[in-house]
C-alpha cells in the first residue's frame, strides 16, 4: 500500500509539471492538456481509492503527533513555569496550592455548567490545595451567546469581579443575553461605563486561549489539565480527587 501510493504520488506531481510546463503552449492546447491529465487522475483515483483514505490517515497521524507533541509541551510548561501557563487568565486562589487546575470552559455550555457545580464542591472540600484557572473558549459556531458572555466576564475581570460575574453567568445560563450581562453588572456594582468600554477589548485575551486551545488539540468543551493529566466532559467530584491524590508538587 505505502509503495503504491508513493508510485501514483510521483505521477501526480510528474503530471503537474506537465500541466505547468504545456502552459508555454497556446491556450487551446494548454485547455486540452489540463483536461487530459484531469481525467487521469480522477482515473487512477477511481481505481485506487484507497490512496485517498491512507493519504487522510497518514495526514490525521500527523496531525496527532503534533497534538500530542503540544500537549507534552504544555504539561511540562504547567509543572516548571506554571505562572507563565497562568498568564492573565483569572484564578481562584494566588496562593501556592497542591494542584493546578486549566478549565477551558464556554459559558453557553450544558456541560460546562454541570462542571462548573462539581468544580465548586471541589474548591469548597479542598480549599487552597486547588488553584483553579480558567481559560475562555467560547464554542462560537454552535453557540450564539458564548463570546458575547466570554466578553462580559473578561470586563467584570478587569473590576475584580470574575467569579462573581462567571457564578452568575453559569447559574442564570438559560437567559444568557445582553439584558443579564447588564443586570449581573448592576448586581455586582460594577462601574458600568468601564464595564461597558471594557468589553470589546476582551478579543485580544479569549483569541489566545482559544489558539492555546487549538494548539492542544481541544475539540469541546470542558477540557481540564491537571498536572500531568488531561480529561474532558463531564465530572465527577471523585474523579478530580483521585487527580488530586496524585498531585506531586
Amino acid at each position: 500500500m505505502g509503495q503504491l501510493f508513493q508510485r501514483l504520488r510521483n505521477w501526480v506531481i510528474f503530471s503537474l509539471l506537465c500541466l505547468v510546463f504545456s502552459w508555454s503552449f497556446p491556450a487551446q492546447a494548454a485547455s486540452r492538456a489540463s483536461s487530459q491529465l484531469e481525467q487521469q487522475v480522477i482515473q487512477i483515483l477511481r481505481e485506487h481509492p484507497e490512496v485517498i483514505i491512507e493519504s487522510v490517515q497518514a495526514y490525521q497521524q500527523q496531525q496527532q503527533q503534533k497534538v500530542n507533541q503540544a500537549r507534552e509541551e504544555f504539561l511540562q510548561e504547567l509543572k516548571t513555569n506554571t505562572q507563565a501557563v497562568i498568564g492573565d487568565s483569572p484564578t481562584t486562589s494566588a496562593a501556592e496550592s497542591k494542584a493546578v487546575l486549566v478549565e477551558f470552559s464556554d459559558f453557553q455550555c450544558p456541560y460546562c455548567a454541570e462542571a462548573h457545580k462539581t468544580l465548586k464542591g471541589i474548591l469548597a472540600k479542598h480549599p487552597g490545595e486547588v488553584k483553579l484557572v480558567y481559560k475562555h473558549l467560547p464554542l462560537i459556531s454552535i453557540h450564539e451567546q458564548a463570546l458575547p458572555a466570554a466578553r462580559a466576564a473578561w470586563a467584570a475581570n478587569q473590576q475584580g469581579k470574575f467569579w462573581e460575574y462567571h457564578d452568575a453567568l453559569f447559574s442564570n445560563q438559560k437567559q444568557l443575553g445582553e439584558a443579564l450581562y447588564l443586570d449581573i453588572a448592576k448586581k455586582l456594582d460594577l462601574d458600568l461605563e468601564k464595564f461597558n468600554s471594557d468589553r470589546p477589548l476582551a478579543d485580544a485575551a479569549i483569541t489566545q486561549d482559544i489558539q492555546l486551545a487549538q494548539t492542544l488539540g481541544v475539540a469541546g468543551t470542558p477540557f481540564f489539565v491537571m498536572n500531568s493529566k488531561t480529561f474532558s466532559g463531564g465530572i465527577q467530584l471523585s474523579d478530580v480527587e483521585s487527580k488530586l491524590a496524585e498531585a506531586s508538587y
